[in-house]
């Protein structure tokens, strides 16, 4: 317990970063033996939401008015669709496009969520339920760099409006440029650390950890350590700044 007021959790006007020892649970309404951490909501600027589920054994999740992403950290849920059930342990991942898949958990299980209203695109139609492994999603050199690699876990098909990747570099690895963009993203720290920049700041940031990015906040990130450092990414995706469309 931190009795001296001292935390790495910072909050800007175009980016955020929370770290574990500040993050408070709570349930959502729906939930029924598991409590939520949010990390990004409307509230913080953001124009999607994104939290973490911790899961008791059997615990479910409620409903949602949006289209909803999952992707399992610890654990193991059900995700029923229709009559159909789909048991996805750690690593896997579902693309729910209305939000009303029953999701529970055969154990303690942990989660993120990723919730964003859907923005269609004239002349085509949403997605449908997508299951997925992590595994089984090849992995793509970053501009060239084999240090460092992305695997995209929605397909790359305009009927989505957001993408989620998983981005790993090897120790010492670093983004080949200072990125600076229309999108925000969502960004939680999965295994090992380093520095990120955001803005004129830089943060030492590890496993646990989340970055809420603003639209056009200059990013920059580079892997500390002798582990390998992962995170997984959302970004808003395939849609006109100006039309939503």
């Amino acid at each position: 317990m931190n009795h001296l007021g001292q935390t790495r959790t910072v909050s800007h006007r175009n980016h955020a970063v929370l770290t574990p020892d500040t993050f408070v649970r709570a349930p959502l309404p729906g939930m029924l033996g598991a409590t939520a951490i949010v990390h990004a909501a409307p509230a913080l600027g953001a124009a999607f939401t994104q939290y973490t589920v911790e899961f008791e054994p059997a615990g479910s999740l409620g409903p949602a008015a949006t289209q909803r992403f999952l992707y399992v950290l610890e654990g193991e849920i059900i995700v029923q669709d229709g009559r159909k059930k789909h048991r996805l342990p750690a690593g896997d991942y579902a693309y729910l496009p209305d939000g009303g898949s029953a999701i529970s958990a055969a154990a303690s299980s942990r989660v993120a969520v990723i919730e964003k209203v859907y923005q269609p695109l004239r002349g085509v139609r949403g997605p449908k339920l997508l299951i997925g492994d992590e595994d089984s999603v090849p992995g793509e050199p970053l501009m060239g760099d084999e240090w460092l690699t992305v695997r995209k876990l929605l397909p790359e098909d305009p009927a989505f409006d957001f993408a989620v990747n998983t981005m790993t570099y090897a120790p010492g690895a670093t983004l080949p440029m200072v990125e600076m963009h229309v999108m925000e993203h969502g960004l939680l720290m999965l295994e090992g650390g380093g520095i990120y920049r955001l803005d004129d700041c830089w943060y030492p940031v590890t496993a646990g950890d989340f970055i809420w990015m603003g639209p056009y906040c200059p990013q920059w990130f580079g892997a500390l350590g002798r582990v390998p450092a992962k995170y997984l990414i959302y970004k808003d995706w395939n849609r006109h700044p100006l039309t939503n469309a």
